[in-house]
């Protein structure tokens, strides 16, 4: 594997950056594996299955990573993380990268030393009651005791919307999905609330799912996407374009069923140079000429993990929305591999 011509002296930014390494792509590679944070458990985002091994489509860009670098997706060591300890994790070089439903917002990324890759998905903050409450909206929660996890953009974001509503909440903080699910289905709030994607999730789990819905107030935009430690250049060029290599490969008509056809050469500039039968790009990123290949024989397209994971199909059962192509009315979007 080709190590990182790229390596340089980086001045340390903000406090909690200075634990960056300027050669993370390179520890990786002589690590040989990738430590990726993930969530505690999120069906169809991060959770282990019946064998103990971690999928999910937050899980799916920690293997595109290890793929990309390492040439084989399960050379992963996954850190659940809670909301609460992620950043230090992130911070202190226990893990390479964070992949785990974290909102991309100002102070985060300006403020706290890290740097945001992109967006895996777009989402917005909602709420889940049960039927038989009979609320069907959140205009009508005033007084409601809420499930909300702490250290979040969605405790500000709450207690922002309840304030301009003119209403009041009794808040039960709460630290990990599953102690979020224990206190709602128990009784403990009548509300939860969190990312919709993440309430789509729960409710899968539950074992009558039917009697809760998610009510139809989105109250905040939620880009989430992987991050890594600011101050490291060439390792978030490796994580941003591999996030790119799945949004770029489902507009370009690449997937797992035609890679063989395709290394063979097209008449597509961008198909040929994505593939690495043409031009430098991998040698750019530090990465083999195949790299980009390699990402979708291990985890599909954006389009493929998608549906895999949290589509229509799955027990998730979500839509594209706004994380159609933008092509298709949606707002994903890769630049040009050029």
């Amino acid at each position: 594997m080709k190590k990182s011509v790229l390596l340089g002296t980086f001045a340390a930014v903000g406090v909690m950056a200075g634990a960056a390494s300027a050669g993370t792509l390179d520890d990786v590679i002589a690590n040989d594996v990738l430590k990726c944070g993930v969530s505690t458990g999120q069906a169809g985002f991060a959770a282990p299955d019946e064998n103990g091994r971690w999928e999910g489509f937050d899980v799916a860009v920690c293997r595109a990573v290890a793929a990309a670098v390492l040439g084989d997706q399960d050379k992963v060591q996954y850190v659940p993380l809670s909301s609460k300890v992620r950043f230090t994790a992130l911070s202190s070089g226990e893990i390479d990268m964070l992949s785990r439903a974290t909102t991309w917002t100002l102070s985060r990324d300006a403020d706290l030393g890290f740097t945001f890759l992109g967006v895996n998905y777009y989402d917005g903050q909602g709420f889940m009651v049960r039927k038989d409450l009979g609320v069907g909206s959140a205009t009508e929660l005033d007084g409601a005791t809420i499930c909300i996890t702490t250290g979040t953009t969605t405790e500000l974001n709450l207690a922002d919307y309840f304030r301009s509503n003119g209403m009041s909440y009794e808040p039960v903080p709460i630290e990990t999905s599953a102690e979020a699910r224990g206190q709602y289905l128990s009784g403990a709030c009548d509300v939860y609330t969190t990312d919709a994607s993440a309430l789509a999730a729960q409710r899968a789990t539950f074992e009558n799912g039917d009697e809760h819905m998610v009510l139809p107030e989105i109250i905040s935009k939620e880009p989430l996407g992987p991050l890594v430690r600011e101050g490291d250049e060439p390792w978030g060029d490796v994580v941003r374009w591999t996030l790119n290599a799945m949004i770029a490969a489902e507009e370009l008509g690449i997937n797992r069923g035609n890679l063989e056809e395709l290394a063979k050469g097209t008449n597509n500039p961008e198909v040929n140079r994505f593939m690495g039968t043409e031009g430098n790009i991998g040698e750019m990123l530090g990465l083999e000429a195949n790299w980009a290949v390699n990402v979708i024989a291990a985890v599909g397209n954006y389009g493929e993990a998608f549906e895999e994971h949290i589509g229509e199909e799955t027990a998730i059962g979500l839509s594209r929305g706004l994380n159609a192509q933008w092509t298709q009315g949606g707002l994903m979007y890769s630049p040009p591999f050029r």
